[in-house]
């Protein structure tokens, strides 16, 4: 894939539509080898063409193809075929009826978007009045498209893609899926260290993407192969219960668990500045279960130097439960000489840990990472897990659980420093 733009290359805006064009080749099965970005400048895109034509089978160029000066890609695509630039009569007719459709006159810089290389096959563009085009460049087959994201993507989706699948260098292509594992509270180099001697099949590769605070493990593979359960029960396994979510966001795995008990949550939070209930009004389905949230001043009162920081946590995970009537109360106490603590409420009873981050981060990854802790702990308790997971980044200093008389506990040990 060929990107352009001065605006690309130096990156005043993120090139989104190559790694949207590389996930949908994977996808389909067949692997994006190289992406490379040229400015505008016409020598250097048509230099750059000619190089791509003797060592790709199809070529993706995005970008270049408006009205303005700086839009170079036709006028390159002919200096590297050696032809000159025609004016296309039907796609000229396609912008004016789209123009009078908008009840305007055409500019006539647009009628620059019409001339193409000789020998061009136009590609519609059902969106915008730049079309795409084809052409055969030495053993390569190019497609030209806009860089506007709604037009490439519906181009690429409807007619670039069925021909790229067609092209007989994509015949032995193998579909292979992306299986997601979202994980919290593993380092890379520990769950590296977890699947160092997983028994890989042929065409079976795992990686890793890491962003705080957490880390995607992907099986890429044949979903559909007999091998692959076997492969991905045994990759779980070795992940256990640091696993959040599977194929989708934690957020969105909390909702389903809420929603199958049709539980409420009401929030409580100093520390995490309110980034627990942004992140529940985040998702359609658990803003439906969040009844009333409070935001404290992130800093303890000077009043209050002396409380027990969990015991005060615990307190406004209870209180926030029941004075809204909520089912469960989550909180997240102030920032105590480095220390933190969360808690969570529920009819069952109170539980709650006291951490401290052993990295240095500035204070809205501090946040963020504290944020996700809590969240964790509210899917442990959905999914009747241990309320308190390894942490490879938090010390836990303290952890309390406080049990209702009569009720049934989770496996979480009952302990307090």
């Amino acid at each position: 894939m060929l990107s352009t733009g001065e605006e690309v290359l130096h990156g005043d805006i993120v090139d989104s539509n190559a790694a949207w064009f590389s996930q949908r080749c994977f996808d389909a099965g067949v692997g994006v080898c190289r992406r490379v970005t040229v400015g505008d400048e016409l020598q250097a895109l048509s230099e750059e063409m000619l190089s791509l034509s003797r060592k790709s089978d199809v070529v993706i160029v995005n970008g270049g193809l408006g009205p303005t000066e700086d839009d170079l890609s036709a006028a390159a695509a002919a200096m590297a075929a050696n032809v000159g630039l025609v004016l296309s009569e039907a796609w000229l007719e396609e912008m004016r009826e789209k123009y009078r459709r908008l009840q305007r006159e055409m500019p006539e810089t647009n009628l620059k978007q019409a001339m193409l290389p000789d020998g061009a096959r136009v590609i519609d563009n059902p969106v915008g009045t730049a079309c795409g085009f084809h052409l055969k460049l030495n053993q390569a087959d190019f497609y030209f498209t806009p860089g506007v994201p709604s037009e490439f993507f519906r181009m690429v989706d409807d007619l670039i893609l069925p021909e790229v699948l067609a092209h007989p260098a994509a015949a032995n292509r193998v579909v292979r899926g992306c299986h997601r594992f979202y994980t919290f509270g593993l380092s890379e180099s520990g769950i590296s260290e977890r699947l160092r001697d997983v028994n890989l099949p042929d065409q079976v590769d795992i990686g890793y993407r890491s962003y705080l605070p957490f880390i995607e493990v992907k099986i890429f593979a044949d979903l559909e192969s007999p091998q692959f359960p076997a492969l991905r029960d045994e990759v779980a396994s070795r992940l256990g219960d640091n696993v959040l979510s599977v194929n989708q966001p934690l957020i969105a795995a909390i909702g389903e668990r809420l929603d199958h008990y049709g539980l409420s949550v009401s929030v409580a939070e100093q520390f995490t500045a309110g980034q627990v209930t942004a992140q529940l009004h985040d998702n359609e389905v658990t803003s439906q279960y969040v009844i009333q949230s409070w935001f404290l001043k992130p800093k303890l009162d000077e009043s209050l130097a002396d409380a027990d920081p969990l015991a005060a946590a615990l307190a406004m995970a209870t209180a926030s439960r029941e004075k809204t009537g909520a089912d469960i109360g989550l909180s997240t106490g102030a920032n105590v000489d480095g220390y933190v603590a969360v808690a969570l409420a529920t009819v069952q009873g109170e539980f709650g840990i006291l951490v401290r981050q052993r990295r240095k981060r500035n204070l809205s990854d501090q946040r963020l990472v504290v944020a996700t802790l809590v969240l964790d702990i509210l899917r442990r308790y959905l999914n009747d897990l241990p309320l308190c997971g390894e942490y490879e980044s938090l010390s836990v200093e303290g952890e309390v659980l406080l049990p209702r008389e009569g009720s049934q506990t989770s496996d979480a040990d009952s302990t307090q420093d």
